[in-house]
């Protein structure tokens, strides 16, 4: 079976926790709908894995949200402008590279995004009180080669195209798409970072308006996930949700912090996942909080496959 897909190198992306992740969806999801959809890593893994019919994605990065409908709706074009970009740095890489980030500032292009994140240090994101794009390159690499980058491009409008939404806006505007029979994944930002104008993010979320946003769901009985809290080796960070959202949380392994490695140190990273009452209902849990109806089968890759998890109540 092929790779899945990914154009866009996101540091904080969950592509490499998609399989679990996966792992907790229902069966017959109408659509999938990502209300903070950053790199849509879980919504390429789903349609991989054929986990959803439709797609929904939101994030209030507007120049994200861009380039992901170009990669999705014109492959070839922005492929084609990526390679230029690419060829055009040669031998001037650090001078270019500076050249396009103050364009893209200027701007906004997608395809200058792109390029930006190819080539920036760590595929972190970082941007200033402004919201312009400040991260400096990583000089030891050109970024993804054009033809590399092209296979991926198409990878993910091959799984996507014609059967995904792609918006900018306030993420309490999914509400008026969301049925019976769609799956809300929610990876926000975590909370303690978003309020300190943390440069890693587009815009800030206080965490009482999430929690306003999660009790609406559940009284509308909405399937919802919610990546938001977890810990490294000894260091938490997200407090808990509130009790009387009644949602069921379950920790899963995201491998060693990368952080620890530039370090020199060994230290596992583990991200929490909040089920929602009405998928918890979809699903099938008994009382000892294990899941009951188990989704066996991801269509993914062998190292993406699901783990059966213990489920504890919060």
């Amino acid at each position: 079976m092929r790779r899945m897909p990914q154009p866009i190198p996101y540091q904080g992306s969950k592509r490499n926790i998609a399989g679990q992740i996966l792992s907790v969806f229902p069966a017959g999801v109408g659509t999938l709908i990502e209300p903070f959809a950053g790199s849509a890593a879980v919504s390429v893994a789903a349609a991989y894995g054929q986990k959803a019919e439709k797609f929904y994605l939101n994030d209030l990065n507007k120049p994200l949200m861009d380039l992901l409908a170009m990669i999705i709706n014109e492959p070839q074009e922005i492929a084609d402008r990526y390679e230029r970009l690419w060829q055009a740095q040669i031998g001037r890489e650090r001078a270019y590279y500076n050249f396009v980030r103050d364009e893209f500032n200027r701007t906004r292009r997608p395809d200058y995004l792109l390029y930006l994140l190819a080539r920036c240090v760590k595929a972190s994101v970082r941007y200033n009180a402004n919201g312009d794009f400040n991260q400096s390159p990583d000089n030891r690499r050109k970024g993804r080669r054009p033809s590399s980058m092209r296979q991926e491009i198409l990878g993910v409008s091959r799984l996507l195209q014609g059967k995904t939404v792609v918006a900018s806006g306030d993420y309490r505007e999914v509400l008026s798409v969301i049925s019976s029979d769609d799956l809300v994944y929610m990876d926000p930002p975590y909370q303690g970072t978003s309020q300190n104008k943390d440069p890693r993010y587009y815009s800030g979320l206080h965490p009482g308006e999430l929690v306003e946003f999660l009790e609406e769901l559940n009284r509308r009985q909405v399937m919802f996930i919610l990546s938001y809290d977890g810990r490294t080796g000894t260091k938490t960070y997200g407090a808990a949700l509130p009790s009387s959202l009644n949602l069921r949380r379950m920790e899963i392994h995201a491998g060693r912090s990368s952080q620890s490695t530039l370090l020199g140190k060994s230290v596992q990273t583990y991200e929490s996942l909040y089920l929602s009452p009405a998928l918890m209902r979809r699903l099938g849990v008994e009382g000892n909080g294990r899941i009951v109806e188990w989704v066996s089968g991801s269509g993914l890759s062998d190292d993406m496959r699901p783990r059966q998890l213990e489920l504890d109540i919060v």
